[in-house]
């Protein structure tokens, strides 16, 4: 058997030109990468696909029958416009498409026929409409006979694969038409006997009926193998890493008098949840094996007073802890906050210090001094602590806050800080997909904090729909004023910085929603924003501040103290208060073009209100229309506060990311039909076959088809990306 023909190139089976356009549009390069590529569903030629059912602003395929076809002139420029109506046999179900100049196309568009037709779904004119939209027409004759040979012809499932603007379903399915006989007799990587306990088929029709099935029975079964290929090989693949990671060592580090000291001195009683996971943490620095945990804590539910706690275990000897924090305003207020809980005399042992890109020549070098003679026993900075010019002299523990602000490499950057491998402390509100899915699967152990400080009383949130109710803007400010009136403060957060567009939101997720005859919106941008506040009565007299990424640092660090103070009523800002920043006198939260966050972004600016003993409120404006990707986002962020169900959420809207490399969420997940919302059973069957497995043969020698697929799972960059997680 042979695995060779997964590896061949597509350029020499398919042609130059076929080959680059589908390696641009979805990375792939070899026979297995287009193998791999599997149908995203599949469709009948006798069955036409409900257009109810299809999301605004995204690639869809579908099934349809043209209805009548129109030719008409443009009125503001030359040309014409033919339009084609299409539709679904059901009610209502009806789509346009639109085709500038093209009249000619008329000769094939006729009333009665059938085809796939793709393209971006937008409404114009309250209808929705695919402009220049790809299609497929169905054979006439076999569409209309009736024998035997048509029936089965028209119930032959049609697969349908993930498309792009620039390579249609159908190309992608002759393209899987060239290259499938290539795949025969190949090494199958789930073993006989446990292929034959579970009923599955071969490796090698498992893929010929997932791309070619005569009837749905086959491919199902052909998923069925595949998906659980796909878990044992994933599985495999992290207990291999797992294992190997179990032989690095750590120095271990045992609490002892300051931890002690810390805890005496708390003025409140900690939490139950915070004691088990501080225990937890407690018992995994006390080991020679580098601690890998994950802390998963609502908002302020406490997260940072267990990392401290357990910065506090490393620095009994001399170890040094870092932590990173995604923006300036955070890491100097998580400084504040530290120095203020430790009280003077740990502080002046510890001496904490902080590392950011905008300290002053003189006081970086006295803060890398402290650092890398090992006075500064806790440290805490922005990405400034990854640069080559920053040495520790023991660094001990690394606590990484919010790690869907950070990548892999960088993360990985401040470990390769230590000459031993250093503890990892991960503190999240809500876990980035990539995360659940490593959860899932087993390659971090999680701790949860569910329990919220007394006091706390909570926050509502709700989606302002602009879409379908315009006016509702002015009772948003209204709202602002009345919590203002009662002695309380708010937060406005804005995805620009000015009219330029300067983006400091995650401006990638937004869903365009203009079409055709309509101009883009503008971004709300804190200088709109300042100016429609300072203009409008509910807020007259008010005290209004901006915060961006622009400002200086000492200019950032004064708005947020004055705001802390009391001294400013509204602060118009943009993410730079995303996290972890503690006003608890701030009640209100008003998310401006909230489609254009994503959902954990959505869920951590909602966490800088209610921290005080009164309820928060948190306002998702949007203009993202119903249904859409961008705006079920925001629903779902207003629906919950619970932070593993929106996780999920976002799982099921996003992709898990690559969950063996680097991608953090979205994209091209590296999960093909696995879901780990939905497979969790079946991923706990892959891990304990793959821990049988290697049990009994650790290098794989004996089970070359597993062996090469995790080799092609795990290619060089995927490794290097796994071994640095």
């Amino acid at each position: 058997m042979t695995t060779t023909a997964l590896d061949a190139k597509l350029a020499g089976l398919l042609g130059g030109k076929t080959a680059s356009g589908l390696q641009k549009a979805f990375g792939m390069v070899t026979v297995g990468d287009l193998l791999a590529h599997y149908p995203r569903r599949y469709a009948r030629r006798g069955e036409l696909t409900a257009i109810s059912e299809m999301p605004l602003d995204e690639n869809v395929t579908i099934v349809a029958e043209v209805v009548d076809v129109r030719e008409r002139p443009m009125r503001q420029r030359r040309g014409s416009l033919l339009e084609v109506r299409i539709t679904d046999g059901r009610s209502g179900g009806i789509l346009t498409l639109t085709f500038f100049n093209q009249a000619w196309r008329a000769r094939d568009l006729k009333p009665g026929v059938r085809g796939i037709f793709a393209g971006k779904v937008s409404r114009y004119r309250d209808a929705l409409q695919l402009a220049h939209p790809d299609y497929e027409l169905f054979e006439a004759d076999a569409n209309d006979a009736m024998d035997d040979t048509a029936a089965a012809w028209a119930l032959q499932p049609i697969p349908i694969y993930p498309a792009t603007s620039t390579i249609a379903s159908w190309q992608i399915a002759r393209a899987v038409e060239l290259v499938l006989p290539t795949a025969v007799d190949l090494d199958d990587p789930i073993p006989a006997a446990i292929r034959d306990a579970n009923k599955l088929v071969d490796y090698t029709t498992a893929l010929r009926w997932v791309h070619q099935p005569s009837v749905d029975s086959e491919w199902q079964k052909g998923r069925d193998a595949l998906r659980f290929a796909e878990a044992l090989v994933l599985q495999t693949a992290l207990l291999e890493r797992r294992a190997q990671a179990q032989h690095q060592v750590a120095r271990s580090r045992l609490a002892g008098s300051l931890l002690e000291a810390f805890d005496t001195a708390l003025p409140f009683e900690l939490t139950d949840d915070q004691r088990t996971v501080g225990n937890e943490i407690a018992e995994d620095l006390a080991r020679a094996v580098p601690m890998n945990r994950l802390v998963q804590g609502e908002v302020g539910s406490g997260k940072t007073l267990v990392a401290l706690r357990a910065m506090l275990q490393v620095a009994q000897d001399g170890g040094q802890a870092a932590l990173l924090a995604p923006t300036e305003v955070l890491a100097a207020q998580h400084l504040r906050s530290m120095v203020k809980v430790l009280g003077p005399d740990l502080a002046a042992q510890l001496v904490p210090t902080l590392v950011t890109g905008q300290l002053g020549a003189a006081e970086k070098r006295k803060a890398m001094l402290r650092v890398v003679s090992g006075q500064a026993r806790i440290v805490v900075g922005t990405h400034a602590l990854i640069s080559d010019k920053v040495e520790f002299y023991d660094l001990g523990l690394v606590v990484v806050d919010e790690q869907h602000r950070f990548g892999v490499e960088q993360r990985a950057a401040l470990r390769l800080k230590s000459e031993t491998v250093p503890h990892s402390l991960v503190l999240t509100a809500t876990p980035i997909p990539r995360t659940v899915a490593m959860t899932v699967f087993g390659d971090l152990d999680v701790s949860v904090i569910a329990q919220l400080p007394a006091g706390r009383a909570g926050i509502v949130s709700y989606t302002v729909a602009l879409a379908e109710h315009p006016r509702w803007v002015s009772r948003v400010w209204e709202r602002v004023g009345e919590e203002l009136a009662t002695g309380r403060q708010a937060f406005v957060v804005c995805p620009a910085i000015d009219s330029t567009g300067a983006d400091e939101g995650d401006g990638s997720l937004a869903e365009e929603t203009e079409t055709a005859g309509e101009q883009p919106r503008e971004k709300a941008s804190v200088e709109s924003t300042m100016a429609l506040l300072q203009n409008t009565p509910a807020l007259a007299g008010r005290r209004i501040a901006a915060l961006h990424g622009r400002m200086k640092s000492d200019e950032k660090d004064a708005v947020m103290q004055a705001f802390a103070a009391g001294d400013i009523d509204v602060v118009v800002s943009t993410t730079v208060i995303e996290v972890g920043v503690d006003v608890p006198n701030a009640s209100t939260m008003v998310v401006l073009d909230a489609d254009r966050f994503g959902v954990s972004q959505l869920h951590q600016l909602r966490g800088r209100v209610g921290r005080g003993g009164y309820a928060g409120l948190a306002l998702f404006v949007t203009h993202a229309p119903e249904g859409s990707l961008a705006r079920q986002r925001v629903d779902a962020v207003a629906s919950t506060s619970d932070g593993f169900e929106l996780a999920r959420i976002d799982l099921e809207l996003r992709a898990e990311g690559d969950v063996l490399g680097a991608r953090q969420s979205g994209g091209r997940s590296s999960l093909r039909l696995l879901r780990v919302t939905r497979d969790g059973d079946l991923i706990a069957q892959a891990r304990e076959a793959g821990a049988a497995i290697l049990d009994q043969d650790a290098t794989l020698t004996n089970h070359p088809g597993l062996r090469s697929a995790i080799d092609r799972a795990l290619k060089e960059t995927q490794a290097e990306f796994l071994e640095k997680n």
